[in-house]
């Protein structure tokens, strides 16, 4: 039998449904922090991405207990439909309460990073900046918009991945895409931005 960390996750999760609970503990454990990050991304909200993060899991555990995954594509592609659909019961729930968020200044944090190796401080701080300026119109951008940028650019997903997972066309993901992009050209003429990379 294979080592659990030589397995993949639709292996893990298969073996979770055999009764391997220290599979599921692995597959958690590869797949929470860009999960959390998705969804919080999404809703800017700490605390609702927390609660989402774990209504997500129990969804998980309870569809794999229930059989009702089939190893036919990505796991994580999967779990991301289940994250989706929490996301958007979320929204539909806050519209019914009449609740407005404002936008949250640093809700973005997760995206960036330590992963680029800066050389000068000018060019340090030219960066943070136009990194800052890129969140910041990214938020401004629906959340419809806003969740297929992240998913395509952010977490590498394809098209078709970001369709499945949404629920809706592959020519609704473009479009949503499209937008996405004229939106930012837009708002970054309008403020005046110059968003380069030194």
């Amino acid at each position: 039998m294979k080592n659990l960390s030589d397995m993949t996750d639709e292996e893990l999760a298969l073996s979770y449904i055999e009764g391997s609970n220290e599979a599921f503990d692995l597959l958690l454990e590869r797949n929470q922090s860009r999960l959390f990050s998705y969804i919080l991304f999404v809703v800017r909200d700490h605390d609702a991405a927390d609660d989402l993060f774990q209504e997500t899991f129990v969804k998980v555990i309870t569809r794999l207990q229930q059989g009702k995954y089939s190893p036919t594509g990505k796991f994580y592609a999967w779990i991301m439909r289940i994250a989706h659909n929490a996301i958007m019961d979320w929204y539909r729930a806050q519209r019914a309460d009449k609740v407005v968020d404002a936008p949250k200044e640093n809700d973005l944090s997760n995206i960036g990073g330590s992963g680029t190796t800066i050389s000068n401080i000018e060019s340090q701080f030219i960066n943070s900046q136009t990194l800052s300026d890129v969140k910041r119109l990214m938020n401004l951008l629906p959340a419809p918009q806003r969740e297929v940028v992240y998913m395509r650019f952010y977490q590498e997903m394809s098209f078709k991945e970001i369709a499945e997972t949404t629920g809706v066309s592959i020519n609704t993901s473009l479009g949503r895409m499209r937008y996405a992009i004229l939106n930012l050209r837009r708002m970054v003429r309008e403020h005046h931005l110059n968003l380069q990379f030194t």
